[in-house]
C-alpha cells in the first residue's frame, strides 16, 4: 500500500473548471471529466464545476464526455505546485458518433473511427422502449431479430444478418462467458438495470473473439460508478387476460471523496404471470419470477492502473404448459426450470504515462446449476438437473506508434475459455457431459489517420475437439473523404465446432410427447467466410441533424449444421440429429436512418432500420419425410424493421412510440394437434407501443419520473395456435405478449 500512496503523492498539479452547454450557456451537472489515458477522472458537481488534483504534470488531454452531447478533448498542460482552469462548451447531439466503444477492435475507439460499424443501444433506449431485460431491446437495431421459440418456456433465439442464435458470441464486459447453457433463456435473465449499454458489431468477429462469432458479436456492458446517485423505479404491467408484469429496480453509485474507490450496487425483480391466448388451459407465454444483485467495484492503484470487479447473482424460474398450480408431473405438458447462476469477472488495466502502451490482464467466470423438467402425459421420470462452469482468462497488450503520416495500434493477446456442462435428464436415457478447453492468441495491427484506416489482424485457436488448429484472419478498411462520410469494407472468417449449442439443451414438447436433439458421431466442423461493404453519411443543418448508414452483408457457411428428424423412439420421443449440410449463405442488406432537432424548448429525434436478406442452403434440405425438401432456411424472415421516435413537446414531457415489424418466415410444425409435419409461411407482425413519462422536480436534481404507456397496441398475435396436450410447443411466432397496459414510477437521487 506504501508504494501505492507514494505514486499518488509525486504529483502536485491540479485542474478546475466548468462545462456549459453550447445552445443555452447552462451548466451542465454530472458530465464526466477524464484525463486520457490515465485512472484520473471526476464529473462536475450539480453547478456544473469540477476540480482533480494531484495529477501528472506536462501535456495532457481532458476529455468531456455527457449523455446526448458530443465528447470534446482539450488540450492543457499542467504544472507542479500550480492549479490550471479549463473550461469545456458541449454540444447537444443524438446520434453519438463520437461516443467511445470498446468492441470493435478489443480497446477503447471513437465510434467514427471504427474500422467496423458498431451501433449503441443506450439505457436511454431500455427507458423509452420500456423494457425489462436484453431481449426486449435487441429489435432495435437493423440487422437484429428476437424470435421466441417455445410457447412453453419462452425459449428466445436473437438473429444476427439472418444467422440463428448459435452464430452470435454474447459477451458480459467484453468476456465470452456467455456458454450455450446460459443462451438458453440468458437474454431474458440479463436485467435492464445493470446494463450501462449494449454494443453490437454485425458481420464474422471470430479473429478477435474465438469460435461461434459468425453472425456478429453482442457486448453487454455494466454500469460503472461515476457519482454518488440512488434510482429506485417500479413498473407495473396489465394485459386484457388479467396477466401482469412487475419488475423492481433499485441502483446506486457510490464513490470516495478522492474518486480511487467506486462501486456501482445492482438489485431487481421480475414477476410475470403466464399468458393462455386462447383459453385451453395451455399456456403461450410461461411464468417468471427473476431476481439479480450484484455490484461493480473499482480501484484506482496510480494514476495509470485501474482494479476492476465485478459480481452478480441470479435466480429464475419459469413454468408453462397446463395445470401451474401443481406439481409439473401432474400436468400434461409442463415445462419447468429453476436457475441459480453466479458470475463475476475481476481485470486491471494499465497505461503508460505517454499513452503508448496498454496492458490488461483478466479473468471471468460464471457458473449455472439448472433444475429442469421437461415432460409431457404426466411423467414422473422427466425431471433432469445440469451443472454449466464457463470461465476465460486472458492477457492483452497494445502498443501505440507513429507510422509516417498515419498512427499504428498493434494489438497482441492471449486467451484460455473453459466450459465444463453436465445435461442429465435420466429419464430421457440422457447424461451428457462435454468439456470445451479452448486456447487462443490472436494480433492485428491497425494504421490510421483521420481518413484512411487499415486493419489486418489473425486469430489461431485450439479447439480440444478438433485435431488441427484453427486460423481466422480479418481485415478492415476505412475511408473518410469529408467530414462526416465513411466508407468502410471488411473480410472475416471463423468456425463452429462439433460441440452442443442452446437448442440441444432445450426439450420441446410435441404432440403428447417430447423432442431431443442428439450430435451425429460424424458431425464436422463448420467454417464460414463474411464479408461487409457499408456508407455511413452525418449531415448537422443547423440544429437539425441526420445520420444515414447502408451496409451489405454476405457469409458463406461451408459444412452448415442442420437438424434432420430421424423418427421415433420406442417412448414415442420425436428424435432429430445435428448432422452437415453441404453449405449455405446469407446476404442482404441493412438500412439505418436517423433524424433529430433539439432547441431548449423542443426536441425530437426518429430513428428507423430496415433488414432485407436471405438465408438459403446451397443444396435443398429435408428435415421431415412429410415435407419436401427446399433452400430456404427455417424461422429466417427475409424482412424486418423498426421505428423508433421521441418527443419532448414541452419542458420535462416525454412521448415515445417504438415498433417492430417482422416479415412472414417458413417456420416448421410438427405432427401432433396436426396430422402431419408441415411447413407454414407466416403472416407479417407489426408490434406497436408508446410510453409518456413526466419528470416532477421535488429538489436541486433530484426528480420523481411518472411513466405510462401500451405495448402492441394493434394486439398482433399468432392466430392458428395448436391447442390442448398434442401441441407443438416449438410452433410459435411473432410478438410474445398481448396488448398490454404499464405504469411506473422512477425516483432518481
Amino acid at each position: 500500500m506504501a508504494s501505492i500512496v507514494s505514486v499518488w503523492a509525486q504529483y502536485d498539479a491540479n485542474l478546475v473548471g466548468h462545462v456549459l452547454d453550447a445552445t443555452t450557456g447552462e451548466h451542465l451537472p454530472f458530465v464526466n471529466v477524464q484525463i486520457k489515458g490515465t485512472s484520473h477522472g471526476t464529473v462536475t458537481d450539480e453547478s456544473g464545476h469540477y476540480f482533480l488534483k494531484d495529477l501528472p504534470v506536462g501535456r495532457q488531454t481532458v476529455v468531456f464526455s455527457y449523455v446526448g452531447y458530443e465528447t470534446e478533448e482539450l488540450p492543457v498542460v499542467l504544472e507542479e505546485g500550480k492549479s490550471v482552469e479549463l473550461k469545456a462548451i458541449l454540444h447537444e447531439v443524438s446520434q453519438q458518433l463520437n461516443s467511445v466503444v470498446v468492441t470493435a477492435n478489443r480497446y477503447a475507439t471513437k465510434r467514427q473511427e471504427t474500422a467496423t460499424i458498431v451501433n449503441v443501444l443506450s439505457p436511454q433506449l431500455f427507458e423509452t422502449a420500456a423494457v425489462a431485460c436484453v431481449a426486449d431491446v435487441l429489435n432495435f437495431q437493423p440487422g437484429l431479430c428476437v424470435e421466441n421459440t417455445c410457447s412453453n418456456c419462452g425459449k428466445t433465439e436473437l438473429r444476427i444478418n439472418g444467422l440463428q442464435g448459435q452464430y452470435t458470441q454474447i459477451l458480459m464486459d467484453s468476456r465470452p462467458v456467455f456458454s450455450s447453457m446460459a443462451s438458453v433463456y440468458g437474454l431474458e435473465q440479463v436485467p435492464a438495470a445493470m446494463i450501462d449499454r449494449i454494443e453490437v458489431v454485425r458481420g464474422g468477429g471470430s479473429a478477435m473473439y474465438g469460435a461461434n462469432a459468425i453472425a456478429g458479436v453482442v457486448n453487454i456492458i455494466t454500469k460503472e460508478p461515476v457519482r454518488n446517485f440512488v434510482n429506485i423505479s417500479n413498473t407495473s404491467m396489465l394485459n386484457e387476460h388479467v396477466g401482469y408484469d412487475i419488475h423492481t429496480d433499485l441502483n446506486a453509485s457510490v464513490m470516495s471523496e478522492n474518486r480511487k474507490i467506486g462501486a456501482y450496487l445492482f438489485a431487481s425483480h421480475r414477476t410475470r404471470s403466464a399468458y393462455d391466448r386462447d383459453n385451453d388451459g395451455f399456456s403461450e407465454a410461461p411464468q417468471l419470477r427473476s431476481t439479480t444483485a450484484g455490484a461493480r467495484v473499482f480501484f484506482k492503484t496510480s494514476a495509470y492502473g485501474k482494479i476492476t470487479a465485478e459480481y452478480h447473482h441470479t435466480t429464475d424460474y419459469r413454468r408453462g404448459g397446463n395445470n401451474l398450480d401443481q406439481e409439473p408431473h401432474n400436468a400434461d405438458i409442463a415445462e419447468q426450470l429453476r436457475h441459480n447462476i453466479d458470475a463475476g469477472s475481476l481485470a486491471f488495466d494499465w497505461f503508460s504515462s505517454d499513452n503508448r502502451h496498454f496492458v490488461s490482464a483478466y479473468s471471468a467466470i460464471q457458473h449455472i446449476g439448472r433444475q429442469s423438467y421437461f415432460g409431457t402425459a404426466r411423467d414422473t421420470a422427466a425431471y433432469g438437473r445440469s451443472t454449466d462452469l464457463t470461465s476465460n482468462t486472458g492477457l492483452q497488450y497494445r502498443f501505440s506508434y507513429p507510422c509516417g503520416i498515419m498512427k499504428g495500434d498493434l494489438t497482441v493477446g492471449a486467451e484460455y475459455n473453459f466450459n465444463g456442462l453436465h445435461d442429465r435428464m435420466l429419464g430421457y436415457n440422457r447424461d451428457m457431459k462435454q468439456n470445451v478447453h479452448i486456447v487462443g492468441a490472436y494480433a492485428q495491427n491497425e494504421w490510421k489517420n483521420e481518413q484512411w484506416s487499415v486493419l489486418i489482424g489473425a486469430r489461431l485457436e485450439k479447439h480440444n475437439l478438433l485435431r488441427n488448429v484453427v486460423v481466422t484472419p480479418r481485415a478492415t478498411f476505412r475511408y473518410t473523404p469529408i467530414e462526416g462520410l465513411v466508407f468502410r469494407a471488411g473480410y472475416s472468417s471463423g468456425y463452429r465446432a462439433p460441440q452442443a449449442y442452446d437448442e440441444d439443451l432445450h426439450v420441446a414438447a410435441v404432440g403428447g410427447s417430447v423432442s431431443l436433439i442428439s450430435l451425429d458421431p460424424n458431425l464436422k466442423p463448420e467454417y464460414s467466410h463474411s464479408a461487409t461493404l457499408s456508407a455511413d453519411w452525418y449531415r448537422q443543418f443547423g440544429k437539425w441533424e441526420l445520420n444515414l448508414t447502408a451496409e451489405g452483408f454476405y457469409t458463406y457457411l461451408q459444412d452448415v449444421f442442420f437438424l434432420r428428424e430421424e423418427g421415433k423412439d420406442v417412448a414415442g420421443n420425436v428424435l432429430f440429429t445435428r448432422t452437415n449440410a453441404p453449405g449455405a449463405w446469407v446476404g442482404g442488406l441493412n438500412l439505418e436512418g436517423k433524424l433529430s432537432f433539439r432547441i431548449p424548448t423542443f426536441n425530437f429525434s426518429l430513428s428507423a432500420g430496415y433488414t432485407y436478406q436471405q438465408s438459403r442452403y446451397t443444396v435443398a434440405q429435408q428435415w421431415s419425410e412429410d415435407v419436401a425438401p427446399q433452400t430456404r432456411m427455417l424461422h429466417t424472415p427475409d424482412n424486418y424493421a423498426y421505428l423508433l421516435f421521441d418527443m419532448e413537446p414541452v419542458k420535462d414531457f416525454t412521448i415515445s412510440i417504438n415498433g417492430k415489424a417482422t416479415g412472414s418466415m417458413l417456420v416448421p410444425h410438427l405432427a401432433g394437434y396436426i396430422a402431419q409435419d408441415e411447413e407454414t409461411l407466416t403472416p407479417a407482425f407489426w408490434d406497436l407501443g408508446i410510453r409518456l413519462a413526466y419528470d416532477v422536480h421535488l429538489y436541486k436534481h433530484y426528480c420523481l419520473e411518472i411513466h405510462c404507456g401500451v405495448k402492441n397496441i394493434l394486439d398482433q398475435f399468432q392466430k392458428d395456435i395448436d391447442k390442448g396436450e398434442n401441441r407443438d410447443a416449438s410452433y410459435i411466432y411473432g410478438p410474445s405478449q398481448p396488448r398490454t397496459y404499464f405504469a411506473g414510477l422512477t425516483l432518481k437521487l
